[in-house]
């Protein structure tokens, strides 16, 4: 966890430095993919040592199957092994090493090269073999008229902004991010729905700032609930033979609701990584403020006041829920 707070911080600080040093006008795509897939490796080795070349052989034997297999069939083969390397991974450390080195859970980045390996599988799929009418607006967006270089493979799935902690991205945004031309579309359409927007490159600084103070309250009560109620307590002999039921039930939910601002920590620190490098722009707002949740992974408001189980998961590793439905 050291290791992984120590990485994310570093990222946050290069992530400044490549929108501000290493912009599309100032630096080739090259240089641009380069970087972030350098950086990545190294956070994943130092995070994760050795277990970090699963993550290499996944995403090298990854693209061997999109290059080489026919593209009618690319979707499929792409997805069985992806899916199934992963399952391999999980079920090793899960049930086979239990202890020490080998128990290290290096599954949460894997996950999500998953899903990003297999996404533009089926976004290659969807461009060079299906016909446009047979797309939704969505997936023609989205689709991918020709395959990948080796180095916007690599940068894709081991960039410096998502090899941690995600999130999980469209290839399509994250070679316009790359290429300095996410912004032109929003440009010319503008804000407020008029054709004379803006047209200087929005900043991502306040959204940065904002997410980076929700990143210090989610760690303090974190910190705070988890020291004053324990999930560990829960399955402690003595207190299920000392408390009554109702007290224990309340106990479970209070201890679980504590756990929570863990993962609004993690990934609310993962999208200002990626707004501060310049990624994650969404157009504009009805008031012409830029909107920066492309890749937010939740909305922390929302479920915290979610009136249902469905506005709950709707708001819950947004990403992921994106995933399952294209």
């Amino acid at each position: 966890q050291v290791n992984f707070v120590m990485c994310q911080l570093l990222a946050l600080a290069m992530a400044f430095f490549f929108r501000l040093y290493l912009h599309p006008r100032a630096a080739s795509e090259r240089v641009r993919h380069g970087l972030a897939t350098l950086l990545g490796s190294y956070f994943a080795i130092f995070c994760f040592g050795w277990y970090a070349t699963h993550f290499f052989v996944q995403v090298i034997a990854s693209y061997a199957i999109i290059v080489l297999v026919d593209t009618r069939n690319v979707h499929k083969y792409t997805f069985i092994f992806a899916m199934g390397y992963l399952t391999v991974c999980q079920i090793s450390r899960v049930y086979i090493f239990t202890s020490g080195v080998f128990s290290t859970d290096f599954s949460g980045p894997m996950m999500v090269m998953t899903q990003k390996i297999t996404s533009l599988a089926f976004e290659i799929h969807d461009g060079m073999i299906k016909e446009d009418q047979d797309l939704t607006v969505e997936q023609r967006r989205l689709a991918s008229r020709r395959l990948p270089t080796l180095l916007q493979f690599l940068s894709f799935n081991l960039n410096f902004l998502s090899i941690l902690a995600g999130p999980s991205s469209s290839f399509k945004d994250y070679t316009a991010f790359i290429e300095g031309s996410h912004y032109k579309g929003w440009e010319r359409s503008g804000a407020c729905g008029r054709e004379n927007g803006p047209l200087h490159e929005p900043s991502p600084a306040a959204a940065v700032t904002s997410k980076l103070l929700m990143v210090l309250l989610s760690l303090v009560f974190y910190l705070t609930l988890s020291k004053a109620f324990p999930v560990s307590l829960n399955a402690d002999e003595a207190f299920i033979a000392s408390a009554p039921l109702h007290a224990r039930l309340c106990y479970l939910y209070v201890s679980c609701q504590g756990g929570r601002p863990k993962y609004y920590f993690a990934w609310t620190l993962a999208d200002a990584i990626n707004n501060a490098a310049g990624f994650g722009f969404n157009g504009y707002d009805k008031n012409g403020r830029s909107k920066w949740d492309l890749v937010s992974n939740l909305n922390i408001w929302n479920i915290e006041t979610a009136t249902s189980f469905k506005m709950f998961i709707d708001n819950w590793n947004i990403q992921t829920a994106l995933w399952l439905k294209r």
